[in-house]
């Protein structure tokens, strides 16, 4: 569990310092470390919100969150993401929206799309997108900034601060939304025996999150955490698609 909760602190440490949760790189470890898939869900959610929700706070009171912009992409996911975190899902359903989640984190991962070629993307497809990614937060544990921050900047929403606060508020409030549904489908009871086991994961992910947000990326190389990221994420995605092709 050191050894887990070590690598959760780091993963924290990097996602806070660019304004993500980091939910893919939490459920990808879990999912590879063994855990029980129903809590994968439920730990991820509460690591990203100890993880975003100072920066969320400095965000807003730095004036980078344009509410009329942001709140019909909020009022769209945040639902959603509690019906998902509702939907009871089979161990083979799991694995395999979670791999599928995880696969396309790492390709996400992967792209710059604010060096691409902007695309014209309609309003009511943004809100369907926004909606999806949602839904997704709640079944899988993935807070979904590291899908939406992409798309946002491939069609030049905002600028790059913008879309980074955007992202942290994104993930606080599905993170917020999926685990309440979470908590409603599996009781509060059910939950409070293996919360207290991973509770060390919860202390990792509180204190690297507040040093990433302090120091940033000033000693580290964003397109090496990205790569390394975004091959372990892979990894996991076709682990967990193998296995539960196995179950299948």
């Amino acid at each position: 569990m050191l050894w887990l909760a070590g690598l959760f602190g780091i993963v924290a440490l990097v996602y806070a310092s660019v304004g993500f949760g980091g939910g893919s790189t939490y459920t990808a470890l879990l999912a590879l470390w063994g855990v029980d898939y129903r809590l994968i869900p439920v730990i991820a959610l509460f690591c990203n919100i100890i993880v975003v929700t100072g920066g969320s706070i400095r965000f807003v009171r730095a004036g980078l969150v344009s509410w009329p912009q942001v709140l019909p992409l909020l009022l769209i996911s945040a639902p959603l993401a509690f019906a998902g975190g509702l939907v009871p899902l089979k161990q083979v359903v799991f694995l395999t929206i979670l791999g599928g989640a995880l696969l396309a984190s790492s390709i996400a991962l992967f792209m710059q799309a604010d060096k691409m070629a902007p695309r014209n993307v309609s309003k009511p497809m943004l809100l369907v997108i926004s909606g999806g990614v949602g839904l997704l937060a709640g079944l899988s544990g993935i807070g979904g900034g590291i899908f939406m921050a992409p798309v946002l900047h491939l069609i030049r929403w905002a600028e790059a601060r913008r879309i980074a606060a955007f992202a942290s508020l994104y993930i606080l409030i599905n993170s917020a939304a999926g685990l309440f549904g979470q908590i409603i489908k599996s009781g509060a009871h059910a939950l409070a025996e293996p919360a207290m086991q991973y509770g060390l994961l919860l202390g990792a992910v509180l204190v690297g999150g507040q040093l990433g947000s302090l120091f940033g990326m000033r000693y580290l190389s964003p397109r090496l955490l990205r790569t390394v990221t975004a091959l372990l994420v892979g990894y996991a995605a076709v682990r967990l698609l193998w296995q539960a092709q196995g179950l299948s």
